[in-house]
């Protein structure tokens, strides 16, 4: 049985302490996630284990949680690269 597709999108704003889930789902919702970072000039980064760990225990909105920090600091910073190539 093939794996099933997840994709999560994270969000960074200076007043919270950490980035948050703005949406995370598997199968067609996470089609529409990455159509719609494409259809907003927001770069995809591919990172399979993250995806599938802020979709098995987070909700739109939490806070990503300090153990996930690196790895969200590290996708972040090549969103904003790829924005500053534009």
């Amino acid at each position: 049985m093939e794996k099933q597709k997840t994709a999560s999108a994270i969000v960074y704003n200076e007043e919270d302490p950490a980035p948050r889930l703005l949406a995370s789902g598997r199968g067609r919702e996470a089609d529409r996630i990455i159509a719609l970072a494409g259809e907003a000039g927001v770069a995809v980064v591919e990172d399979p284990a993250l995806a599938a760990l802020l979709d098995a225990g987070l909700r739109a909105g939490d806070i990503i949680p300090a153990w996930c920090w690196e790895a969200a600091a590290k996708i972040l910073a090549l969103v904003l690269a790829e924005d500053r190539k534009r």
